[in-house]
């Protein structure tokens, strides 16, 4: 991950990212790109990626991949809102504000 990518999930998480979850296991990362954690350690949930169960999060200071099924999530998960860049005119994909999702 590049480090001005890193810089802005970091900043996200500080502001809460898209929500919360606690460890229930022990995980050791097994491939680049995943996150390690213990059980209870407070996981900043940052985006659900493609792959079916599997999120984005930040924890101690490292951002990664992680499995929905290794964690409790506190609540709904909010849904980031799209920023327009001003002078572009294009869709910039960085969450800026959140909403909540409301079940379907």
């Amino acid at each position: 991950m590049a480090a001005q990518e890193l810089a802005r999930w970091t900043r996200f998480a500080a502001k809460g990212g898209v929500g919360r979850c606690t460890a229930t296991v022990d995980c050791v990362a097994r491939e680049i790109g995943d996150l390690m954690f213990l059980k209870d350690d407070e996981i900043t949930v940052l985006m659900q990626l493609p792959e079916a169960g599997y999120y984005l999060g930040f924890c101690e200071g490292v951002v990664g991949r992680f499995s929905g099924t290794d964690v409790n999530f506190h609540g709904k998960l909010k849904r980031p809102i799209m920023a327009k860049r001003g002078s572009l005119g294009v869709a910039d994909t960085r969450p800026m504000s959140l909403e909540r999702v409301s079940p379907s």
